[in-house]
C-alpha cells in the first residue's frame, strides 16, 4: 500500500524506528573504500567520484536530518548510534569523493555535539587515524585529513559544543599545556617547506597569545631560537610572517614580545634584524625597520649596547675573513713559485 504523509505534530523519528533507520543507513554508506592508486596526487590529480553519489547523497543527508532532529533523544539514539557506527564515520573520511567527505564532517560533528558520551572516543579515534598517517608506512596517504583536523580545530575553539566550550577545548587553552605544544611544534618543524612554515607560525601565534609568563619562560630560550631562524630565512615569506608578529598588539603589550623580555630578546634576534632591514623585498625591510625601532623606544640603552656589540663582531669576523682570505692567496702564490 502507498506510505501516507504523517500528520501534523506527529513524531517521525520514534524510538520504534531508530533501529531501522540506522540498518539502512549502515547496509548503505559503510562499505569499504576502493583502494587508491599509487601515483595519485591530490594536489594534481581530479579525485575519483564515487559513481554511486546520487545514492548515497540521499541517504547521507536522511542521516544528517535524524542526527540533527529534535525528535531524537541522544539517551535512546545511543543504543542504536553506537561506537561502532562513529569508527565507521571516521574510517569512511578516507574516501576520494570530497562531496562524501563534506557530508561525514558535517554529521561527525553533530554527533559530537549531540551525543556527549562519544566525545572522548572520538576524539581519540581520530587521534588514532593521524598517528597512523604520521608513523605507519602504509598508511602515508589519508584523504580526510584535512577534515578530520576542521574538526578537531572547531572542538579545541569551542565549537563543538553550543552550549559553552567544550571539554578538549577547556584541555586544550589550559596554559599548562601551550609548553608541550610549542615544543611539539618546534620538533616537527616544517624546515625544509617554507609554506608550510608560514601555516607553522600561524598556528603559533595563536598559542602564543594564551602563553602565560611562567609558562614563557620555561621556554623562553627555545622560542627565542625559533625566532632567530625564522628571522634570517633566506625566504623572504617565512621572514615577513615571523616579523608580523610585533604587530600584534597583545603580544608586544603583555605578551612574549613585550618590553619587559626585550633585553633577552632583542639580542637573540638582532643579527637577523640586522640584515633583513637592508633585505631586497620592501616589505620585509619595512618590517624589520620597525621592530629595531620598536626595540629602540623600549630601552634605549640596551638597543645601543646590543647594536654596538654587534658592529664589534661583524668587525672582527670580517678582519678574520679577510686573514683568512689573505691566507689562502699567499699559500697559493707560494704554490705557484714551487712549480
Amino acid at each position: 500500500p502507498p506510505l501516507t504523509p504523517p500528520q501534523a505534530g506527529q513524531k517521525i523519528f520514534t524510538e520504534n524506528t531508530m533501529p531501522d533507520v540506522v540498518a539502512m543507513v549502515k547496509a548503505n554508506i559503510v562499505r569499504a573504500l576502493p583502494k587508491c592508486s599509487d601515483d595519485f596526487d591530490p594536489e594534481e590529480d581530479e579525485p575519483n567520484l564515487e559513481p554511486s553519489w546520487p545514492h548515497l547523497q540521499v541517504v547521507y543527508e536522511f542521516f544528517l536530518r535524524f542526527v540533527v532532529s529534535g525528535e531524537v533523544n541522544a539517551k535512546q539514539a545511543k543504543k542504536f548510534v553506537d561506537q561502532q557506527l562513529c569508527m565507521s564515520v571516521i574510517d569512511l573520511f578516507d574516501s576520494e569523493d570530497p562531496r562524501e567527505r563534506d557530508y561525514l564532517k558535517t554529521i561527525l560533528h553533530r554527533i559530537y555535539g549531540k551525543f556527549m558520551t562519544y566525545r572522548s572516543y572520538i576524539r581519540k579515534a581520530i587521534s588514532n587515524v593521524f598517528y597512523g598517517f604520521v608513523y605507519e608506512a602504509e598508511c602515508k596517504r589519508h584523504n580526510g585529513i584535512g577534515e578530520l583536523l576542521e574538526i578537531l580545530g572547531s572542538i579545541i575553539n569551542g565549537g563543538g559544543d553550543r552550549g559553552g566550550a567544550s571539554e578538549a577545548s577547556k584541555e586544550k587553552k589550559d596554559p599548562d599545556t601551550a609548553v608541550e605544544i610549542i615544543r611539539g611544534l618546534i620538533k616537527f618543524w616544517p624546515w625544509l617547506n617554507s609554506q608550510k612554515q608560514v601555516v607553522m607560525m600561524n598556528e603559533l601565534e595563536e598559542i602564543l597569545e594564551f602563553l602565560g609568563h611562567e609558562q614563557l619562560m620555561v621556554i623562553r630560550d627555545e622560542l627565542w631560537n625559533l625566532f632567530k631562524w625564522q628571522i634570517g630565512s633566506t625566504h623572504f615569506q617565512v621572514s615577513e610572517r615571523v616579523l608580523f608578529l610585533w604587530n600584534n598588539e597583545h603580544l608586544v603589550n603583555s605578551g612574549c614580545l613585550s618590553r619587559q623580555l626585550a633585553d633577552s630578546l632583542f639580542p637573540a634576534i638582532y643579527p637577523e634584524l640586522k640584515v633583513k632591514m637592508d633585505h631586497w623585498n620592501p616589505t620585509v625591510s619595512k618590517l624589520a625597520q620597525s621592530v629595531d625601532k620598536m626595540y629602540q623606544e623600549f630601552d634605549g640603552s640596551n638597543w645601543e649596547k646590543v647594536t654596538s656589540a654587534e658592529a664589534v663582531n661583524t668587525e672582527e669576523e670580517e678582519a678574520a675573513e679577510r686573514a683568512k682570505n689573505w691566507s689562502a692567496l699567499e699559500e697559493m702564490a707560494v704554490a705557484n713559485r714551487k712549480k
